[in-house]
């Protein structure tokens, strides 16, 4: 008899849920509409439309039908003369009219404001205390990204890193070159370890303690012995961390030591 009223007492439950939160969901989804971003402002233009940009600009729109920026181009957009191109580069009349050049057009390769209207959360990622300066202006998504190309992620110009499709070793090439012993994280591309963004740990670290290093290299303990794979670590874990405590300290790769250490 129990048992029988725990039954009629969860069937109840479902159904008062169902009549309650479904009506809610279906509501929430047929009211609320998506949220349109304004394109840059260009003071006296007009929007031409993408087929206007096609003569002078077919390196770029020969690819970007594969961006994924291209799904910006929305016939239906609540945007004056739709979408597309003019979606980040602002309406184009004026700088169709005064014969192309950098007049009258938003540049996001200059400004990272373009980026930062649609990618919030990235934007939030930038004003970390650790940062690329972007928001400084010495740097631009576009060092990074190719906005235009089917992949977001330039290529690492064919550098040891390329094979995680970084753009990281145009910069930090002294971390990015070949090591006799390589750190196998660098196979899985720098953002196993690091923000590329923004974070609040020194060098822009995911974590900023062992645990980072933890994530891969499995810690055991047996016989009140803490091991790190086969090695003994226990009075090592207490004096800092992995790469600050005087031991792998080569943390991206070595010439010299397979274990990452000076």
């Amino acid at each position: 008899m129990l048992r029988r009223r725990r039954v009629r007492g969860v069937a109840w439950g479902f159904l008062l849920a169902c009549a309650v939160v479904l009506p809610l969901t279906l509501i929430s989804c047929g009211t609320v509409g998506r949220v349109v971003v304004p394109p840059p402002e260009i003071e006296g233009a007009t929007f031409a439309g993408n087929k206007s940009c096609v003569d002078c600009h077919a390196n770029y729109t020969r690819v970007f039908a594969a961006s994924p920026h291209a799904r910006l181009h929305v016939e239906t957009a609540k945007l004056p003369g739709g979408s597309g191109c003019e979606s980040c580069h602002g309406a184009g009349s004026k700088h169709i009219a005064a014969g192309g050049g950098r007049k009258f057009i938003f540049n996001p390769g200059k400004d990272a404001q373009a980026c930062f209207n649609c990618h919030l959360e990235i934007h939030a990622e930038f004003n970390l205390p650790q940062h690329h300066p972007v928001r400084e202006g010495k740097m631009n998504c576009v060092q990074c990204h190719d906005t235009h190309g089917a992949d977001i992620m330039k290529p690492a110009g064919g550098l040891a890193m390329a094979r995680a499709n970084e753009q990281c070793s145009s910069c930090h090439r002294e971390q990015a070159r070949r090591f006799v012993f390589e750190h196998e994280a660098l196979r899985e591309g720098c953002v196993t370890c690091h923000q590329p963004h923004g974070s609040i740990n020194s060098k822009m670290l995911v974590q900023s303690d062992p645990n980072l290093c933890l994530r891969c290299h499995a810690q055991t303990q047996r016989s009140g012995k803490i091991y790190i794979g086969e090695e003994d670590h226990t009075g090592n874990l207490n004096r800092g961390t992995c790469w600050t405590s005087g031991c792998h300290t080569a943390v991206h790769g070595s010439n010299i030591d397979r274990r990452l250490r000076y």
